[in-house]
Parts: structure tokens; C-alpha cells; sequence
């Protein structure tokens, strides 16, 4: 193995041991900086990375660019090779971090795809039929859309984060940041029927795969993908729609846009306001008011 590649696995084994990010964003980090370990194999073949010069990461951008890869994309390929850096510093194995400065070329922003109040009404009052399947599945929609969870969050949920009391679910995202939102009656009613055909244990996975292994998120998709097929919705529904969805009907509604962005769990929304603490009490009432499957609470 070269020493270009083994600085980049001991980077993200540092990644996964202490800042403890998610495979997915590992996988993303791992492409990011092999595509451009490729490229400068054949563009400039150097021994180590602290060789790199600014010109040749603008080199590589413009390279990629000019091959189709969006502005958005190489933002997030110069923020990686950045942090690789900003590592690479710190180990000192480079003495300057040669993406500082270097802006991603400008491309139009695309509006993330959503299922308007009617459709999500379809998906989610689909019948399913009475297996066990078909009521975890509709446990997992439900959350997932009243709660805006990320499907890994989703996954990785184990009964005592989820307080039917307080109508509250504790989720840990990236970066292994804790946040508590709230959920609504019909994600709760679904639940509550999901925790009723039986628990193993009290620190169980919420939704478990048959060998009593949390749920993997391909497992979510693909059933998402067939429950929006049987319910008629013919769009290309998978996990990450149905948080997009949560947070454009709850802002159509409220226009409360730091309740939804701490929902969210972002430091920021694109251009938006910088992230502003609310306290749960105020966020759940924001949501009790403006989600669509929140209104009504059981007696």
C-alpha cells in the first residue's frame, strides 16, 4: 500500500475511533479522497501529502467540474481534503493545508424533492395488512415522517429513547450529536401497536432485523419503496423524502424556520439564519401546531 493511501485509512480510522461518524459518511470521505489520490497518481505522482500545492487541487476541481461533477459535490470534496489536511497537520505529516482558500465553482441549487400533504396522506394511510412486517413498517414510516429522522437515526433507535409520555424520541446523529424531537399521535398510536407484539428486551432495538440486529437502512428503503408502490404513490420514495417532506410541510405551516432546522439536527440550512438554540418545550409546540399528523393527541 502506498503511503498516500495508508494516511487516508489511518485518517478515517481516526474518524470512526474519535469523532465516531457514521460508515456512510466514512464511505463518502473514503471516495472523496481516493478520487483525487487517482488523479494525482497520473497528473503529478508525488511520494507523500505534504507535496500537495494549492494549483493542483485547482487543478483537480476544475478537472472534475469540467467532467460533470456538480459545484455542491466539490464543495464536498474540498471540505474533506480540507479536514483531511487540518489531520494531516496535526500528525505532522504536512506542514501547510493546500485546499485553505479554494472555492467550489458555483452551480445551480436544487430544491430537494417532497410529497405534498395528500400524497404523504396516502402513503402513510395505506391499510398494509396485520403481519408483524407490515405493522413495524408502518412504526417506521410514521416515525420517520413525524420526526424527520435520518434513516440511520431511525435504525439505531432503541426503546428508551423513546418517551410515549412526552411524546418525545432521542436521536443521535452526526457527529454523535444527542437531539430530542418530538413525534406525533398517529407515529405514537403506530408505535405503541409496533412495542405490543412483544419486546425481548427493555433496551431492544426498536426496529430489529430477524436475528434481533437493529434494522439495516437498505432494509428501510426497500420496504418504503414497495409500501409506496401498494399505496399508489408512483414518485421515487425512499427515507431521506419523507424528512425532506416533515420539514417543507412544517415550514409551509409555521414558517418557524430554527424550530425546524434544530428538528433537523443542522448546524445551518444553506443560507439561512446561523443556528439558534430552542428549548423542546417551544419546539414542541411549533410542531404540535403545524405538522399535519400532530394535530390530534389521543385522550
Amino acid at each position: 500500500m502506498s503511503t498516500r493511501r495508508s494516511r487516508i485509512d489511518a485518517f478515517l480510522t481516526w474518524l470512526r475511533d474519535v469523532k465516531r461518524l457514521a460508515p456512510s459518511t466514512l464511505a463518502t470521505y473514503r471516495h472523496d479522497l481516493e478520487r483525487l489520490d487517482d488523479w494525482l497518481g497520473g497528473s503529478m505522482p508525488m511520494a507523500d501529502w505534504a507535496e500537495l500545492k494549492p494549483d493542483s487541487v485547482r487543478a483537480h476541481v476544475a478537472n472534475e467540474f469540467r467532467n460533470g461533477l456538480s459545484g455542491v459535490s466539490l464543495a464536498k470534496r474540498l471540505s474533506a481534503i480540507r479536514s483531511f489536511y487540518r489531520w494531516l497537520l496535526r500528525e505532522g505529516h504536512a506542514h501547510v493545508n493546500p485546499a485553505d482558500g479554494i472555492r467550489a465553482p458555483k452551480s445551480s441549487r436544487k430544491l430537494p424533492n417532497v410529497l405534498d400533504v395528500d400524497e404523504m396522506q396516502a402513503l402513510l394511510d395505506h391499510p398494509g395488512n396485520a403481519t408483524p412486517a407490515s405493522i413495524r413498517d408502518r412504526a417506521m414510516f410514521e416515525l420517520l415522517y413525524s420526526s424527520a429522522l435520518r434513516v440511520s437515526e431511525l435504525c439505531a433507535l432503541r426503546w428508551p429513547d423513546v418517551d410515549f409520555g412526552q411524546q418525545l424520541v432521542r436521536v443521535v446523529g452526526k457527529g454523535a450529536k444527542t437531539r430530542v424531537v418530538p413525534f406525533g399521535s398517529q407515529a405514537g398510536a403506530a408505535l405503541r401497536a409496533w412495542r405490543e407484539l412483544g419486546v425481548s428486551a427493555a433496551d431492544a432495538a426498536v426496529f430489529p432485523a430477524r436475528t434481533g440486529a437493529p434494522v439495516s437502512t437498505n432494509t428501510v428503503r426497500e420496504r418504503l419503496r414497495k409500501w409506496a408502490q401498494s399505496a399508489g404513490v408512483w414518485k421515487r420514495v425512499h427515507p431521506h423524502l419523507l424528512r425532506h417532506s416533515c420539514a417543507s410541510h412544517l415550514l409551509e405551516s409555521s414558517g418557524n424556520l430554527r424550530a425546524v432546522q434544530e428538528m433537523l439536527g443542522h448546524a445551518d440550512i444553506g443560507t439561512t439564519q446561523i443556528y439558534t438554540h430552542l428549548d423542546f418545550q417551544h419546539l414542541a409546540k411549533v410542531y404540535d401546531a403545524a405538522h399535519p399528523r400532530a394535530r390530534k393527541k389521543p385522550e
